[in-house]
């Protein structure tokens, strides 16, 4: 009998472009293990369609989720034949997250909590968190909760500052609450409507532990933060010349760059990502990428031959992992990651999606018993930063603006927007010109 959760996490910066299923499923399956596959597999992905159609959200998303679900659909044909069902796919703006678990787990899946939060101008969602808190049954009856959040920080070496107000807003206003949703289903491949507000496609369970909403930080239950983080690795732009001294394969180490890393320094300095984890890093920057590199990843699955970047960035990584170990209180145990890589570069975007392989222990964790372990300070316990009383009026307002610029945005940057509004004008001078007609 299993003794751990695997569990891989993807965080994929999608570029607000259609995902090629079959390259991301080929890349993905050739870096997992050849034995064994993943219990779950929890998906963070940032800018994931135009700003018009993630604003909008509904069925203008649907093609967007569909290409993922493939994706998962054919890398797990690739890893002995493993199907997934997506128990739950839920966006915020241009930010999402998908869960898939193993089909033959499926049941072990109780209850869903999900929220979002709006982290861009004016508290919209083109820049957020939105996550899930799910309780898993577990060998010996109990209950395991997992809490996933999919990040999307503020961008540009200078906004340091702003990145670390980001994450203090996310755990400030990121609430989950619970879902309701029809029974699931065992079909891998078909897709369910996603929208802003998505729910689960689990029904809640009779003995879920409590309807109220819940922070970010809770004693009981582990926590996973996958994303576009932004942090980079100088707080200033690169000059112009500056790109002849950036990394270039297979000689050039990228390590200096990783000795600047903004994300490593505020993480020490405790500024951010409060208590997280991160697995030591081995691969390249994954961020910015040429037009040309991604020409070339098109036809190239290696990871050696396209350190080609942008010469107005500094190749940084902004594409991250993070965990919350196991709480103080618990003597016995700890998450391993197994695997923390990046993958080839997908033609669709300047990023490169990073994974990680887990264990996570097959144990509840328990609520701190008594005085004595409740003072620990313990983040789960002591978070730093309260919730807000007013997220939920905030979001609303946030939400109402979303809806007036994504009809703005669809009517006049999307072909079937501009089509709307030159058939009404048309119609409009017709019906003009025949009442005119008619009256004279």
């Amino acid at each position: 009998m299993a003794s751990t959760l695997n569990v891989l996490v993807i965080t994929f910066n999608c570029a607000r472009q259609l995902l090629d299923p079959e390259i991301f499923a080929r890349r993905l399956a050739n870096a997992l293990p050849e034995s064994g596959h993943p219990d779950l597999v929890l998906l963070s992905l940032q800018e994931v369609a135009p700003i018009a159609y993630s604003f909008l959200g509904g069925s203008y998303l649907i093609p967007y989720f569909q290409r993922f679900h493939h994706a998962v659909h054919l890398a797990g044909n690739a890893v002995g034949g493993a199907k997934y069902v997506n128990v739950i796919t839920r966006n915020v703006g241009m930010t999402a997250c998908m869960a898939f678990v193993l089909e033959e787990h499926t049941e072990n899946v109780q209850w869903i909590k999900a929220g979002g939060v709006g982290l861009g101008v004016q508290e919209m969602s083109n820049k957020g968190a939105v996550g899930f808190r799910l309780g898993y049954t577990i060998f010996n009856g109990d209950l395991l909760e997992l809490t996933f959040v999919a990040a999307h920080f503020a961008p540009m070496e200078e906004a340091l500052q702003r990145r670390n107000e980001d994450w203090a807003n996310t755990v400030r206003r990121l609430v989950f609450t619970p879902t309701t949703t029809p029974t699931t289903t065992k079909d891998t491949t078909r897709q369910r409507p996603a929208i802003e507000e998505a729910e689960s496609l689990l029904p809640n369970h009779p003995d879920h532990p409590n309807h109220q909403p819940q922070s970010l930080y809770t004693p009981t239950s582990h926590l996973l933060l996958a994303g576009d983080l932004n942090y980079r690795t100088s707080n200033t732009k690169p000059h112009p010349t500056t790109h002849l001294t950036f990394p270039k394969p297979p000689h050039h180490n990228p390590s200096p760059l990783l000795q600047t890393d903004q994300l490593t320094r505020e993480l020490t300095a405790n500024r951010t990502c409060h208590g997280l984890s991160e697995p030591p890093i081995t691969f390249p920057p994954t961020y910015k990428f040429s037009q040309k590199a991604q020409i070339r990843a098109r036809h190239d699955d290696a990871t050696t031959t396209t350190w080609e970047w942008a010469k107005h960035r500094w190749p940084s990584w902004c594409d991250r992992i993070l965990y919350l170990n196991l709480p103080s209180w618990m003597n016995d145990g700890e998450i391993q990651v197994t695997k923390y890589t990046a993958l080839p570069l997908m033609p669709t975007s300047d990023h490169r999606p990073v994974i990680a392989v887990m264990e996570i222990p097959l144990k509840a964790i328990p609520a701190p018993g008594g005085a004595r372990q409740a003072d620990v300070e313990d983040v789960r316990t002591h978070p730093p930063f309260d919730l807000d009383p007013r997220w939920r009026e905030r979001r609303k307002v946030a939400r109402r603006k979303e809806i007036v610029v994504g009809l703005v945005a669809y009517f006049s940057l999307t072909w079937e927007g501009r089509g709307i509004v030159v058939a009404l004008v048309v119609g409009a001078l017709l019906g003009w010109y025949f009442i005119r007609g008619v009256v004279v």
